[in-house]
């Protein structure tokens, strides 16, 4: 059992920045953030290997996001720059085994889900 706690969201201003966090992400799992907006199908946002290394992102976000793990905490991390109310939504972070960060970012991939943290982007 895998316990993911997000923290983070808030309400800002289109082109700011948040730094979402997760605690209890274990180095052995792969780990990625996902998100939904109402009336959506839940989407990836970017995924992180267990060992920190070949990140991959979203095309929306590519360039404006960026994730990273700290193994020594088990915490997992997604800064994000330059928000636009496209970004809105309730993000969750998620743990998975190696495979499904080969696989990309798919829902089904993936184990454990935390509860989410919701994001509002306003223009």
């Amino acid at each position: 059992q895998v316990d993911l706690v997000e923290s983070g969201g808030g309400s800002v201003q289109a082109g700011g920045s948040l730094r979402l966090a997760c605690a209890g992400a274990g180095y052995i799992w792969c780990m990625a953030w996902f998100r939904q907006a109402p009336g959506n199908e839940r989407e990836g946002v970017a995924a992180i290997y267990p060992g920190g290394g070949s990140p991959s992102y979203a095309d929306s976000v590519r360039g404006r996001f960026t994730i990273s793990r700290d193994s020594a905490t088990n915490t997992l991390y997604l800064q994000m720059n330059s928000l636009t109310p496209e970004d809105t939504g309730m993000y969750v972070c998620a743990a998975g085994p190696g495979s499904a960060c080969v696989q990309g970012l798919r829902v089904a991939g993936y184990n454990y889900w935390g509860q989410g943290t919701q994001v509002t982007v306003s223009a």
